[in-house]
């Protein structure tokens, strides 16, 4: 054997109780499990390397399963914000935009429209353009070696509406939907896992639902799944969960609903509601999953808050109505006064909208403050100061979003199809701390302190339950003859490190990490090792 975990209370993944465990791998993955060998008496497994592991949680590793690391993963070979929250496995292209499909047009907006999820790109060489392309990419990482940790691939609505129809808010023609087919057919063909959309940001925003059935068609052709950020999380949230619901049912097409928050005051105490809803829809046969982050506030871009029809025509066309005052004016009462779309049909609170990130150095002093303390500070209005960083940052700014209850946060994790998604962005100076701490939070204040779950069931949360969406045989559990996607864990001081005011900092009690059977994270240190591959899809 490679190594022998020796000694380690193994929550392997299932919800079932856990064990003590003798657990070897060899070849990246898990050869033998022996359990209770040191009350057995009986013969142990013997390795290259014994470790001990008295005291510490072994499980699978986790499974974020909606992650915005679609340029870190090729620009951060340490990538220490996931990869030491025992994460093994990210799920990218989430929003409906990413970077594959493209060509040199659709490329170039992309990046100009998602700058302040992943950065502007001049530090990556996008040799890509299709989705197996970037795939392969994946695969070679850093000189050949690989990534930090395993990546599976959604293919953006949005970014294949951007190929087939451009930016305009209008119905594609059939032979633009016939090229939209195509896209989705040829990525899952490639190894994507499924589909996503960002339904409040354009251009996806702009699709139909006939439109979206359509794509969720082909995408169900091929084992797949539909993953949207849906039409809101405000006014009309109920109302676009149960559009979500139809629209699949109607396709045929499994579902897993992305951050699945119910935010702002006007849904406070509603997540029963949301739950009957999914109940309603699991027991009449509906193949339906969700996942959430373990925080209220939500994080996205300063643009997000606009009206779609601000964004009509991509970054450049927004960028010359918010210089013009009489467009500007427009836009400003549509947000404050009437609820724009972009802000969930609900008028904008500027003292809830905190700048987390800038693209323009200079620009940093409004970093960490809410738009109404820098509006204040300067003694003019929110709107002046919003639109006065639109522009100066190119709408690169991203925010943090204080609108969501505690309660509706712990009664949706508690739900059966349920599992775990940081929705992390890992740009900006003061970034949402769920990009560095989701997965301990979990574990150590919603399981430790606050025993809204047990161990057990956290686990099978963060690990078999996505595996089992994302269709992965091998993964998930820890099993003779699965990968060797390991993470140990002390359950008495497994924490968060991360906050608010210093979210960059890094979890607490978990010392070893393994992907494919090789220490990323050892004795609490990140090593060197680059063991992570794009995860494609599994041939149905």
């Amino acid at each position: 054997m490679d190594l022998v975990i020796r000694d380690a209370e193994v929550v392997d993944g299932s919800g079932g109780d856990s064990y003590r465990a003798d657990v070897a791998v060899a070849d990246g993955r898990i050869t033998a499990i022996v359990k209770e060998a040191a009350a057995a008496g009986c013969l142990r497994p013997t390795a290259t390397r014994v470790l001990d592991a008295e005291g510490l949680v072994l499980s699978p590793g986790f499974i974020d399963m909606h992650a915005h690391s679609d340029l870190a993963l090729l620009r951060d070979p340490d990538h220490s914000a996931k990869v030491a929250q025992g994460v093994t496995l990210e799920v990218i292209g989430q929003d409906g935009l990413s970077y594959a499909p493209v060509d040199d047009r659709t490329l170039a907006e992309v990046r100009r429209a998602i700058t302040g999820w992943n950065g502007h790109g001049d530090d990556i060489d996008f040799t890509w353009r299709s989705v197996g392309e970037y795939l392969d990419r994946l695969d070679h990482g850093f000189d050949g070696e690989g990534i930090a940790l395993n990546a599976a691939y959604l293919i953006p609505q949005g970014t294949v509406r951007m190929l087939a129809v451009g930016w305009d808010d209008r119905e594609a023609t059939p032979q633009e939907l016939d090229r939209m087919r195509q896209l989705v057919a040829e990525g899952m063909r490639e190894g994507a896992v499924g589909l996503s959309s960002g339904l409040t940001y354009t251009p996806g925003m702009y699709a139909k639902d006939a439109e979206l059935t359509e794509l969720c068609r082909v995408v169900a052709e091929y084992g797949g799944y539909y993953c949207p950020h849906h039409r809101s999380y405000g006014a009309g949230a109920l109302d676009a969960y149960k559009e979500m619901v139809e629209l699949t049912r109607t396709a045929n097409c499994s579902l897993h609903l992305a951050h699945a928050t119910m935010n702002f005051g006007v849904n406070k105490g509603k997540a029963p509601d949301l739950l009957a809803l999914l109940d309603e829809a699991l027991a009449s046969g509906a193949d339906i999953s969700l996942d959430t982050y373990p925080y209220t506030p939500g994080s996205t871009t300063l643009a997000a808050m606009l009206p779609s029809w601000a964004s009509e025509g991509g970054p450049e066309a927004t960028l010359a109505r918010l210089k013009d005052e009489a467009t500007a004016e427009r836009i400003r009462h549509h947000m404050e006064v009437v609820g724009a779309d972009g802000c969930h049909g609900v008028p904008i609170e500027w003292d809830t909208i905190e700048i987390s990130g800038v693209s323009n150095p200079a620009l940093a002093p409004y970093v960490g403050r809410t738009v109404q303390q820098s509006a204040d500070e300067r003694g003019e209005s929110p709107w002046t100061t919003a639109r006065r960083l639109l522009l100066d940052d190119g709408l690169g700014s991203t925010i943090l979003q204080h609108v969501g209850h505690e309660e509706n946060v712990q009664q949706i994790m508690r739900h059966p199809v349920h599992t775990g998604g940081s929705d992390g962005i890992l740009q900006g100076d003061k970034p949402h701390p769920r990009a560095y701490g989701t997965f301990p939070q979990y574990l150590g204040r919603y399981v430790r302190e606050l025993g809204v779950l047990g161990l057990e069931e956290c686990v099978a949360h963060l690990t078999s339950r996505p595996a089992a969406r994302l269709r992965l045989p091998d993964r998930g559990l820890v099993r003779e003859g699965y990968r060797a996607d390991l993470v140990l864990f002390d359950p008495a001081t497994v924490a968060a490190g991360s906050t608010f005011e210093e979210p960059r900092t890094l979890p607490t009690g978990i010392p070893y990490v393994l992907v494919d059977g090789r220490f990323v994270i050892e004795d609490g240190r990140r090593t060197d090792v680059l063991a992570g591959r794009a995860v494609r899809r599994t041939a149905t």
